[in-house]
């Protein structure tokens, strides 16, 4: 988003505000009006409203249409294709509830969620992890650092991922420059995997010695439905990979080419749709309703920051973030309370308007590289930090397992295991 000249007011970043305030908020103070996707529409439209009037008048129209057509239309492609596909995957299963077992289950996870998405793979995992552990008593800490890791944390190595950092693909970084994040993605998920292997080796040995035998000789292997889906799946990689400016240049000189990734992304999820016996989809508890309420949430969250991104841009250099460690911080601070995504867009846009040599889509590599961890990684420190979250939590409730509220997860677990580990990977790496 080049330099428009145009002074944006203070003003103009409420509606952003507010919608961002209304995610975090009204799940917590008004959920029976939350729960309905229309009430979310409604909201998002309410406050894109008076933006789109204030766009429009200031002659800014450009951009909105540029947001809207290049950034939302992409970004709901790719999720919801990720969201139909995977959907169609059900694994079933019951097998001994051991530390290396469950250890096992979440590291497999952290490696799926850079492939499937996070959503993706903790809602093909929750399930099985769950009916693994139903013989357990003490299992809420399972839950605890499945949300850490396959929720969050094991999305950081490619742009499928995690939202934030598909984002930052659409802003010009290379699928493989993703990659690069391996050696955050390995130290944090091996630490995370390793404190989380000696927590559940305590609590094992705290259960009752007759849960533990049942839990032996309740065994049914684990099996896949749904395979095909892993094809689709492939296909959704190989189009962010390849289907880009960099492979096929008629994507930039060719009006009529400009979405044929998104076609190709919307082929999959269609022959997903096509091949999937509906039988899976059912077991799978699968409905239309999650991705309806991110399309809806994110029409509102895309349309209102643009005033915010035209005004970080003008005003970077006023606001004193400059450096990686305070992107890493300040991205991260703000993805745990606020949905990750526009943050990550936000602190983009303001590193883009420090003017620094524009390495990775426009902008210094190590600030993206703070931008990207900070975004995906501490959207595990509260429910409300990235979207898989509170479903984990839901699906766990669901099958009667008391999770912490909102305040006692943050202080009996973000503050005491993952904030000390995102600490040291800031030191280690930034």
């Amino acid at each position: 988003m080049e330099n428009t000249g145009l002074q944006v007011p203070l003003l103009a970043l409420v509606p952003f505000v507010l919608m961002l305030a209304s995610i975090a908020v009204f799940p917590l103070f008004l959920s029976r009006f939350w729960d309905k996707n229309r009430n979310k529409l409604a909201v998002a439209a309410l406050l894109s409203l008076p933006i789109i009037i204030y766009l429009v008048g200031a002659g800014a129209y450009e951009k909105l249409l540029e947001t809207v057509f290049f950034d939302y239309i992409p970004f709901i492609i790719l999720l919801g294709s990720l969201f139909t596909i995977t959907g169609g995957i059900y694994l079933t299963g019951d097998i001994e509830a051991k530390p290396v077992i469950n250890t096992l289950f979440l590291g497999i996870g952290a490696l799926l969620a850079s492939f499937m998405g996070t959503t993706g793979a903790a809602m093909l995992l929750i399930r099985p992890v769950i009916q693994t552990n139903k013989e357990r008593e003490y299992k809420v800490h399972t839950i605890l650092f499945f949300i850490g890791i396959v929720a969050n944390c094991g999305g950081l190595l490619t742009p499928l991922g995690d939202p934030p950092l598909f984002m930052m693909y659409l802003r010009g970084a290379s699928f493989s420059w993703f990659f690069s994040l391996f050696p955050e993605w390995l130290v944090t998920n091996l630490l995370l995997l390793i404190i989380y292997y000696f927590v559940d080796s305590y609590y094992h040995k705290k259960e009752k010695p007759e849960r533990v035998r049942l839990d032996r000789t309740n065994i049914r292997p684990i099996k896949i439905q749904g395979k095909l889906n892993f094809i689709w799946l492939l296909g959704v990689v190989l189009a962010v990979a390849f289907v880009n400016e960099q492979y096929i240049g008629l994507i930039n000189s060719n009006a009529h080419f400009r979405f044929l990734r998104e076609a190709v992304i919307l082929l999959m999820a269609l022959l997903s749709l096509l091949f999937t016996p509906r039988l899976v989809r059912v077991s799978n508890n699968f409905t239309w309703g999650p991705i309806q309420e991110v399309a809806y949430l994110f029409i509102g969250i895309f349309i209102t920051m643009v005033p915010c991104l035209l005004y970080l841009q003008e005003n970077a250099r006023h606001l004193g973030v400059d450096a990686p460690m305070q992107f890493y911080y300040a991205s991260g601070a703000l993805s745990s309370v606020l949905d990750n995504t526009p943050t990550a867009v936000t602190f983009h846009s303001l590193a883009l308007g420090l003017g620094h040599i524009p390495e990775v889509a426009g902008i210094p590599s190590i600030i993206l590289r703070a931008i990207c961890i900070g975004a995906v990684f501490f959207g595990s420190l509260t429910y409300i930090g990235n979207g898989p979250n509170f479903m984990v939590k839901s699906v766990a409730e669901e099958n009667n397992i008391k999770m912490p509220d909102f305040f006692s997860y943050i202080f009996k677990f973000s503050l005491i295991v993952l904030l000390p580990v995102f600490i040291l990977i800031q030191w280690l790496f930034l």
